[in-house]
């Protein structure tokens, strides 16, 4: 089951979902839009090596915009931070987006319950593209989830992305063990 508009209010008002900040005009009937955050990243190396930390360069978008080029992978960061206490969340692009041929991830689209955090996107375009800080970018689902959950991904060991942050994060692949 997907929440509605009222749905998402209602969780947000027990605290089980958080939208830092939060916009009532951006309340869909059954989602909710995320902007585009202000900061970019690269990795440096144009091989990546999934047994191995692969650095990456931030940096900021510029007031008057960012073309982003085909066959690179941009990492980019939503500007809201959100946590989600009972249900999963889908983060999935606008259909403005996807018509300005811009993907925002490869395979991440989905969260975990107890995800506190920024959305860090993987982003990749057919065609330049110019894009701006504070952009419409996606738009998070809401699932219900039938059971209890044992362990929060907030509160796993293992957990790889549990650090805050405003900026994109890179791959943390190589900590597993393979």
């Amino acid at each position: 089951m997907i929440l509605s508009d009222k749905g998402i209010l209602e969780e947000i008002e027990k605290g089980s979902i958080i939208i830092e900040p939060f916009d009532i005009s951006c309340l869909g009937t059954n989602s909710y839009d995320v902007h585009l955050g202000k900061y970019l990243a690269t990795y440096k190396s144009r091989v990546l090596d999934a047994k191995t930390k692969n650095e990456i360069e931030h940096f900021e978008i510029p007031k008057d915009g960012y073309v982003l080029h085909p066959g690179t992978l941009y990492l980019g960061v939503t500007l809201e931070y959100t946590e989600t206490h009972r249900h999963v969340p889908f983060l999935e692009g606008k259909s403005s987006t996807g018509r300005l041929g811009i993907d925002i991830h490869a395979t991440a689209g989905k969260g975990d319950v107890g995800f506190c955090n920024t959305w860090t996107l993987e982003i990749s375009v057919a065609q330049p593209v110019k894009i701006y800080h504070g952009m419409p970018i996606g738009q998070l689902i809401y699932f219900a989830v039938d059971g209890e959950i044992a362990t929060p991904y907030n509160k796993k060991d293992n957990a790889k992305y549990n650090n805050k942050t405003t900026r994109p994060v890179e791959s943390m692949m190589w900590k597993n063990e393979f």
